[in-house]
């Protein structure tokens, strides 16, 4: 995930893949939105900067082409072009390697039968002939090591050639047609990216007779780009989370007086809707009748259920606590805050492309110059060194075998793999080594409250009893009895605290919308309820004000009891920090990391909560576009970006940080499937431990990428000066190989 760009802007930064990813500077500008009409395409095959970069080249000779709308997240191309330039583009598109299908026709089959980064599998209406994804790649793998075993422990036969061959082929074929295909196309356009690589140095181990090295490169790399799979999909389960929070149908107001189901697509703004208790509201509007309490939380983040009112404003997918009321509609369903929630997710994610290997990035040096030595080799050495065209020829192709990328490539996964198996030893489940990569740079990070850093749950934190004339035990009995008849949250955890029973006879309960509840017990008429109900009783003074004002500094919600003549006792309910957050706070400040907190809560709840927990900056009151705000200033300011949430309000926010933190056993799904790392036992002291595994992965890639390159330059040396032979050429791929895939494996032993 990437700062935030716009289509036309230079895609090159987001994954690093050099040419094959930088788009034309002619390549029209992307508007924000499609317009109405314009046709959209699905490209199963399309999911990070590099293809993008690759269709944007295609493309470039269009006439008349007015915009280019991509979104890498859904797979989707939006193409505004003349209705007789279409056919050309769609022609272009499909020469660069790529399939579009028109939206119409793909919507039907969402689940296109894709098996990961660039690799697709056509289908008819039964099953496929062959198996995708991993099975189809370790089929594959299988097949390269049965040619190996037959070159070089079968007798040199015709018969078992043909064996070993036959199985070289189809394990390459299996492993590496979509390679081929993408391969043969870069150089059709004179692009040399690792696809183009890919494809010149398996045919040239094939046609020197190494057929056994070029089938396991193949399915190595296969397997290999396998492993940065599926995380783009996610977006689409996002989305598909969120739209389920909002009901689709609303009980409107009929012109008659009468109530019934509509659709709420239909429900016009300025209709009176009516919720019922237990319901999710079905849209914005303004409570016109009737008194509530409304969980806000997967919305605003709110830890505490909000009083609601005449006048007062609801959100859609908010759940209506308590009381029946009606309101009157002030925004359509496209526009209402959560359908705005939705849409920034769709950007944020819309505006992240995977980070391509480091193999990809060096490409654009390393292939082209592979390329020009061996031709080099080829066409020069019969004139400067003496040699046969044979032999220039067989050099060339001994060069490309040593150059072949098996190595380098394989140097990443291994080593990444390692790391995400040792996160998930720990509980921290990490989508794609391009994040596992990324945590090491954090320079800020930014998290949610509730849930987060506290337990998201409210609970009695102190009781204070007043002077009067009862005893302990009736106060805090009478106490439990109202608290105990009362459905708020509040209420429930105050007859918790107390752990009484509640089970006194009371008279007369009535619920007082916005400020507590009212009952007769003992003869005695008493009040439970917030600062408004005590004042408006005329019961206040100020000594209570002062403990009040004491209370809510700490970010406390503060309930009192009291009779008709005085205040009894003081009871003051909050969201309390988890155990392991101030200790995870301390971790990130010691590994250089700035901590702010963002949350819907009001600000002097978190300046004391962020004060308790050790946290650098608080800010308050912020709604899920606030927070998106706040990442985009954040990443500014300070550079690399995480968020740490649990809500369907901090998705968008998790979508756009460079990284985001779910919290996995509290955390919705929307935020689960936004988040590119899930903390699976909602422990914050997983993410410094991610940062150390970070840094530690990152190191042995490093020293993986040193041995891949530094044993090759030795052997390429010895190869143009008559030291290599082919065996020799094959001993420094494979022989690389097993060093890094050693090394890589140590990182299953950190401890974080």
């Amino acid at each position: 995930m990437s700062q935030p760009v716009t289509e036309e802007h230079d895609k090159s930064h987001q994954c690093g893949c050099g040419s094959a990813c930088v788009p034309e500077a002619s390549s029209p500008p992307a508007p924000a939105v499609v317009p109405q009409g314009v046709p959209v395409f699905r490209i199963s095959t399309m999911d990070c900067a590099a293809e993008e970069g690759e269709i944007r080249h295609a493309m470039v000779a269009i006439p008349g082409l007015r915009s280019l709308n991509f979104q890498l997240a859904a797979r989707t191309l939006a193409i505004d072009a003349p209705s007789d330039s279409m056919p050309l583009a769609l022609e272009a598109i499909r020469k660069a390697g790529f399939k579009p299908v028109p939206i119409s026709e793909g919507d039907g089959g969402a689940h296109d039968d894709h098996d990961h980064h660039g690799h697709h599998h056509a289908h008819g209406h039964g099953k496929p002939l062959l198996p995708s994804g991993l099975p189809r790649y370790a089929l594959a793998l299988l097949l390269a090591a049965g040619a190996e075993l037959v070159s070089f422990s079968a007798p040199q036969t015709l018969m078992f050639s043909g064996l070993g061959m036959a199985l070289a082929a189809a394990a390459i074929g299996l492993a590496g047609f979509s390679t081929y295909v993408k391969g043969l196309a870069a150089l059709r356009n004179g692009r040399l990216n690792i696809n183009a690589l890919m494809t010149v140095a398996v045919s040239g181990a094939f046609l020197i007779g190494q057929w056994p090295e070029a089938a396991m490169v193949m399915a190595l790399y296969a397997i290999a780009e396998l492993i940065e799979a599926r995380s783009v999909d996610r977006a689409r389960n996002a989305i598909k989370s969120l739209l389920d929070l909002a009901p689709e149908i609303a009980e409107a107001r009929q012109p008659d007086g009468s109530w019934a189901q509509s659709p709420v697509n239909v429900v016009p703004v300025g209709a009176i809707v009516r919720v019922k208790p237990g319901a999710r509201v079905p849209l914005d509007g303004v409570i016109v009748s009737g008194a509530t309490s409304i969980d806000q939380s997967p919305v605003t983040g709110e830890s505490i259920p909000v009083d609601k009112g005449v006048g007062d404003l609801v959100f859609a997918g908010t759940i209506n606590a308590t009381g029946t009321f009606e309101a009157r509609v002030s925004t359509a369903a496209k526009g209402t805050l959560l359908a705005r929630i939705i849409h920034a997710v769709e950007q944020a994610q819309g505006s992240r492309a995977p980070t391509q290997q480091f193999v990809d990035r060096f490409a654009s040096i390393y292939t082209p110059a592979v390329f020009a030595l061996a031709l080099a080799v080829c066409v020069l050495a019969p004139w400067l060194m003496d040699w046969t065209w044979m032999q220039a020829i067989y050099k060339a192709l001994v060069l490309l075998v040593i150059a072949c990328p098996c190595a380098l490539v394989i140097s990443t996964p291994v080593t990444v793999v390692s790391g995400l198996a040792a996160a998930a030893r720990r509980g921290i489940l990490i989508k794609g080594g391009v994040h596992l990569e990324g945590a090491r740079k954090i320079k800020v990070i930014a998290l949610d409250k509730t849930g987060t850093i506290t337990e998201g749950k409210p609970k009695l934190v102190s009781t204070e009893l007043r002077d009067s004339e009862y005893s302990e035990s009736q106060v805090l009995r009478w106490a439990a009895d109202l608290a105990g008849h009362s459905d708020h949250p509040v209420s429930k955890a105050i007859a918790q605290g107390l752990g009484q029973s509640g089970n006194g006879q009371l008279e007369g309960f009535t619920a007082l919308p916005g400020r507590g509840i009212e009952a007769r017990t003992d003869g005695l008429s008493l009040v439970l309820g917030n600062h408004r109900l005590i004042e408006e009783r005329g019961l206040c003074s100020p000594k209570i004000e002062e403990r009040l004002a004491e209370h809510e500094a700490q970010g406390r919600t503060v309930t009192m009891l009291a009779s008709s003549i005085q205040v009894l006792a003081i009871f003051a309910v909050a969201d309390t920090i988890k155990e392991s957050s101030r200790e995870a706070l301390a971790e990130l400040h010691a590994l250089g990391v700035v901590s702010v907190m963002l949350t819907g809560d009001n600000i002097a709840t978190a300046k004391a909560i962020a004060k308790q927990a050790g946290i650098d900056d608080a800010r308050g009151n912020l709604l899920p576009e606030d927070k998106l705000a706040a990442i985009e200033e954040l990443q500014k300011r300070h550079g690399y970006a995480a968020m740490v949430g649990d809500g369907i309000n901090d998705a968008p926010a998790l979508a756009r940080a460079d990284i985001g933190f779910a919290m996995g056993g509290a955390g919705t799904n929307t935020a689960m499937e936004a988040a590119d790392v899930v903390i699976m036992n909602d422990d914050l002291r997983r993410i410094p431990e991610a940062i150390r595994l970070s840094r530690r992965t990152q190191a042995v890639l490093w020293q993986n990428i040193a041995l891949a390159l530094g044993i090759k330059a030795v052997f390429l040396g010895l190869a143009l000066f008559n030291g290599a032979t082919m065996w020799m050429a094959v001993f420094a791929d494979m022989g690389a190989s097993l060093l890094v895939v050693f090394n890589g494996l140590g990182v299953l032993r950190s401890n974080p």
